[in-house]
């Protein structure tokens, strides 16, 4: 009998001592500049546009497919995000920019 409250009592101990560790919480980091126009050009040249220009320091690309231009900004705010930013002129095809659009989510994970 002894041996049984025995192993109870130490059992008791044993589980109050546990520590409950809740799950960190996920938090996602906003995206860097160059993680940004890395995939903005990668999605231009997914759709099939030939890059013209590609100048880090201003945070452009430009790329051409057909008589039509696209051209992404990616621009660092002043709060640490970025913005990016895509204009399409002359494009014989309407739905290239949300194409490239897609393509540029998806590279981000989105």
């Amino acid at each position: 009998m002894h041996l049984l409250r025995a192993a109870s009592c130490a059992a008791v101990v044993a589980v109050s001592g546990c520590a409950y560790y809740p799950y960190p919480v996920a938090t996602s980091a906003p995206a860097s500049f160059d993680r940004s126009f890395s995939a903005a050009g990668g999605a231009m040249r997914d759709q099939g546009l030939a890059i013209s220009v590609e100048d880090r320091a201003s945070g452009t690309v430009v790329g051409g497919i057909g008589g039509g231009t696209v051209t992404a900004r990616v621009l660092q705010q002043a709060d640490g995000s970025v913005r990016v930013q895509f204009d399409a002129t002359g494009p014989r095809d309407p739905a290239l920019i949300d194409r490239v659009s897609r393509s540029y989510d998806s590279r981000m994970g989105r």
